[in-house]
Formats: structure tokens, sequence, C-alpha cells
């Protein structure tokens, strides 16, 4: 099976920290989020796994390098141009088989059962899955009653994008770990540096995009300073 780890981003929520670090090496209970991440995909069977790297990707280069996984690891290099999450995944196409892809932002942790989360997949027709909970955000992901992505909305800008009309809307929040068939990836747009959640709603409008919803999950973001202790305390409970 194959993964993809976004690690690219600049991590700009984690300063000072990320001022001379990558936000995947911050470390968290004596591991960095970059081996949480790859050991986690590892032990559920992911033994091909892609990583996008910008921000000080030398440095993540340079972990790979040290270390020994037991899955063949690639670097999409973005030093360049930062993609955003849509654009990195689509600049890493030519990695994938033609089979479907893991994708898993780096600042996540969770006990998902990744496992049965990929069996869902491949048990609907579906060209993406994408894990969401009922849980307090300031942004959701709209679904209708059949689990099926039909919009966007920030609730603070007042912002909301319809690609499905519906009589009413679930919100529901995107954990940052979905599951994509490269067939969708090449339908991406044609644009350099896009969000994947952009890409999604663009082929909601004609194809499937469900939901996988995981309300009893312990499940973090660990995007700020302050998200770090509850984040050992998670990684301690869990791995």
């Amino acid at each position: 099976m194959q993964a993809m780890i976004l690690a690219a981003g600049l991590g700009t929520r984690l300063k000072p920290l990320t001022d001379d670090t990558p936000k995947a090496l911050i470390n968290v209970y004596g591991r960095t989020l970059l081996e949480i991440a790859i050991r986690n995909l590892i032990e559920y069977g992911f033994n091909k796994i892609i990583i996008n790297v910008h921000h000080h990707a030398d440095k993540i280069k340079q972990f790979i390098e040290a270390n020994t996984f037991a899955a063949d690891i690639f670097i999409s290099d973005e030093t360049e141009l930062l993609l955003d999450t849509g654009g990195g995944i689509k600049n890493a196409l030519h990695f994938f088989d033609n089979l479907p892809v893991l994708i898993h932002n780096v600042d996540i942790i969770s006990n998902l059962d990744l496992n049965e989360f990929y069996n869902y997949h491949l048990s609907d027709d579906s060209l993406a899955s994408l894990v969401v909970s009922k849980r307090v955000s300031s942004r959701y992901l709209l679904f209708n009653e059949d689990n099926i992505l039909c919009g966007w909305e920030d609730i603070k800008k007042n912002e909301r994008i319809i690609v499905r009309d519906e009589p009413d809307y679930k919100q529901l929040a995107f954990n940052g770990i979905h599951i994509i068939n490269p067939e969708l990836i090449k339908k991406f747009p044609e644009d350099k540096v896009f969000s994947v959640i952009k890409a999604y709603l663009m082929a909601a409008r004609t194809e499937e995009i469900n939901a996988y919803l995981c309300n009893d999950i312990k499940w973090i973001d660990v995007g700020k300073i302050d998200s770090l202790q509850r984040a050992e305390e998670l990684v301690k409970k869990i791995f």
C-alpha cells in the first residue's frame, strides 16, 4: 500500500520552534512528528511512502537518510515553490502506482485504524474518502445525508461554497487524513499552487467524494505550541 505525508508546510503557527526546524522534525515525547507518522503508516502495512518537502527541506532529507524504516521512502521536492496541499499531491503523481493513496498531514496524530479506513474506501465507489468528525471548528466540510461532499464553509468569515444543492447539510470537520485514487489526481486543477479542498470541491460537482465519519478516535492537530503538551499525552497513550 502507498501513502503520502504532507510535510512541506512552513509551520508558522509553531514559531519560534520552526524558525530553524521544519515542522515535521518537531519533537513530541522523544520522537519527531515525521517519525511518528512514518512508523504509524508502516505499522498498518504501508510500504511505499512519499514525503513532500519545502521548509528546511535538507534537514528532512538528512533525517530520512540517517534513519532506517521498513518502507520505500521517496522525497517530492518543493524547495523552489511551496505548492500547497493539492499542488503538492499533484506534483507527486509520478511516484504513485495506480492504487489508492492515503494522504496524511505530518502534524496529525491519531489512533485511527488505517486498515479499516482503507478497506472502507475500497468498498465504495468514490474517488476519494475523507476522515471527518463532528467537532467544533471554524471551517467545515458540508455533506448530505448520504455522507457525500456538497460544500465548505468558514463560519468566522461567513463564507460558504456549495457544489451540490441539498435541502440540508451536515457540518463535519476535516481531520487531515484522506484516501484518493490517482485517476482523480489527474483531474486536479491546472494551477500549480492550490489546496486539496479546492480540488475536492471542484470534483464533487460530478463525482462522489465520501465522508468517513470518526467521532470516537483520539486525534490532535499539532499545529500550535499550546498543543504540544496534549500531543505528548496522546502519544503516551496510543503508541
